[in-house]
């Protein structure tokens, strides 16, 4: 697996909120939801998606915007919203009232209109731990792309509104997928801007060595370790590691171990021991002291935080 692939491997959505927005102009929402990532195809109508501070996009049928919280925004085709998304997913006017029952229009459908001319396929990952921070911190607040035809798209259309055994876990997958084509289709693109680590990737000696860490992140490396793998000098590695990369060896391998950590820790079971040796810890302890310096939390608080 390559190092983007390692990264768009993590998003892993669990009971996702997802349903099915059909709305009749003229209409707004603000998303208070703070959701970490939320998916939002466009099927038919126009929508406008604006941020406080003025950041707007326009999605048109076949588009996919990606919206990395947790800062409010509005959608809709007029500037004046009429009703706000909480943190729990429940539809409030801005005087209170609930509106959930009033514009429940079926299984996962929602809106003012069952015949409205705007039709959306929202999705959201509910907590952190469902899509890993390396992702998160890779991506802009808002991600525009357009996927005509794809089949993805048409196959989530379809199973949106379905109420069969396992439905759950079918549209978390489909989820999963939507997103992980959309930001690949993205990342490919040179204006996407990304990280520095996706161009990095290419290099000969510095995509090797982020290759090594990627797949083998319990070994105990070294920067000697890996400039051997790489058939260059310890201060050759380091040096053209950080210019192409952003930062030391040491400290991107530091990263990578703990965002597995952390991805692992929101998953059942796993202790922290058998954690830590995965990602290359001597032990719990050793784990815990590394990501409390790193993240100001210790695993098993980021863990009861994920719980709540």
């Amino acid at each position: 697996m390559d190092v983007l692939g390692s990264v768009l491997n993590g998003p892993r959505a669990k009971d996702a909120f997802l349903l099915r927005l059909v709305m009749t102009s003229p209409w707004s929402l603000r998303i208070e939801d703070e959701a970490p990532l939320t998916v939002m195809v466009t099927v038919s109508g126009t929508t406008t998606i604006r941020f406080d501070d003025g950041e707007e996009a326009t999605v048109r049928p076949g588009d996919v915007a990606i919206i990395r919280g947790p800062d409010p925004y509005a959608v809709g085709d007029v500037c004046a919203a009429t009703a706000i998304i909480d943190r729990h997913q429940h539809c409030t006017s801005f005087d209170g009232a609930s509106l959930v029952d009033e514009m429940c229009l079926g299984v996962r459908s929602w809106g003012n209109s069952k015949d409205g001319e705007s039709v959306s396929l929202v999705g959201s990952y509910g907590v952190a731990g469902e899509v890993p921070a390396r992702l998160l911190a890779a991506l802009p607040r808002l991600i525009t792309m357009s996927n005509n035809n794809n089949p993805l798209i048409s196959l989530l259309s379809a199973e949106i509104e379905r109420d069969a055994p396992g439905q759950e876990v079918v549209l978390d997958r489909l989820l999963d997928l939507v997103l992980i084509d959309t930001l690949r289709s993205w990342f490919s693109r040179p204006e996407s801007d990304g990280p520095k680590w996706i161009a990095a990737e290419s290099d000969p000696v510095v995509g090797r060595a982020l290759s090594l860490i990627h797949h083998n992140p319990e070994q105990p490396w070294t920067v000697a370790d890996l400039a051997g793998q790489c058939s260059v000098s310890r201060a050759a590695l380091a040096r053209r590691f950080a210019d192409l990369v952003g930062e030391p060896p040491m400290a991107y391998l530091t990263n990578w171990r703990l965002s597995m950590a952390a991805d692992l820790l929101a998953g059942d079971g796993a202790t922290l021991d058998s954690v830590a040796r995965q990602v290359g810890y001597s032990s719990a302890f050793a784990l815990s002291t590394a990501f409390k310096r790193v993240r100001g939390i210790s695993p098993r608080d980021y863990r009861r935080s994920l719980a709540s």
